[in-house]
């Protein structure tokens, strides 16, 4: 697959390549909003089955096995352009292309503004369910896009790494509590993720040049390595894409994010205005 793709795709693009034997179109809305009206073509996936759970931590990669399956049960082969929807403004479905780059597929899509911009703005729906022909592939972990608990740790004070919290302020100040310890990784900034949406525009991402004019006025720059995370890296991978697609090529995310980070004793934290 060729990463020169775009990581966000607009509707009426989307909409002019329906049918194309090499695109694959996944919906992660909820099983009922599937049911009623999605994408014609769009195959369903569950958002739990991209993700693996051990509680307290959520949000971890899956493995190779459960990966393939889910490759496998949507007809994925090499050369496939995948582009994935929800219905909350891209957080799942940009969950879906970091795990897909965590296995070495690179060049697939999001939807821009989702199923709300697709629906909102007279696209076809179709409420008949696809079951593709599965397919024999084997995903392969890369790891390329992953920072884990011990990478991040080895790296607080680096000025070189950039950390970006993406929670809102009342996680982010250690004020919401979502795990034994409440606050934020030390020395991380702030950008809560749906400030990256226009709600004027069916929750597409704003405009370019002033969302990098504002992530570069709170210290976001290009020449850093940023790695995003949130409570379990869903909120997270949104911004991660976001990055991508404003021309930031060295980005990471923290599968467990905040429910490994804060349930871990010995990890340092801050809290509080930074």
């Amino acid at each position: 697959m060729s990463t020169s793709a775009p990581i966000v795709i607009e509707p009426a693009e989307l909409e002019a390549r329906l049918g194309n034997p090499d695109l694959i179109v996944v919906d992660l809305c909820k099983a009922e909003v599937y049911q009623s009206n999605h994408i014609p073509g769009a195959v369903h996936v569950e958002y739990a089955d991209i993700v693996e759970m051990r509680p307290p931590v959520a949000g971890l990669l899956p493995d190779e096995a459960r990966m393939s399956a889910v490759l496998c049960s949507i007809g994925f082969t090499d050369g496939k352009h995948i582009v994935a929807y929800d219905d909350e403004g891209g957080g799942k479905a940009a969950r879906l292309l970091w795990t897909l780059a965590a296995f070495g597929l690179e060049g697939h899509s999001m939807l821009n503004g989702g199923l709300h911009a697709w629906a909102n703005e007279g696209h076809p729906l179709d409420a008949k369910p696809v079951r593709p022909e599965t397919t024999d592939y084997h995903a392969r972990y890369h790891g390329g896009v992953v920072a884990d608990r011990d990478y991040i740790a080895a790296r607080i004070g680096d000025g070189s790494v950039l950390l970006l919290d993406t929670r809102t302020q009342h996680e982010y100040h250690g004020h919401d509590v979502r795990a034994a310890r409440g606050g934020r990784i030390p020395g991380a900034l702030h950008f809560e993720w749906t400030r990256a949406m226009d709600r004027r525009r069916n929750l597409r991402i704003r405009e370019e040049d002033e969302l990098r004019r504002e992530l570069e006025a709170l210290g976001v720059t290009p020449d850093k390595e940023i790695v995003c995370y949130c409570q379990t890296h869903h909120r997270s991978a949104h911004t991660w894409a976001l990055l991508r697609h404003l021309g930031y090529n060295n980005v990471k995310g923290y599968p467990g994010a905040w429910s490994d980070w804060g349930n871990a004793q010995h990890l340092p934290l801050e809290h509080g205005p930074s």
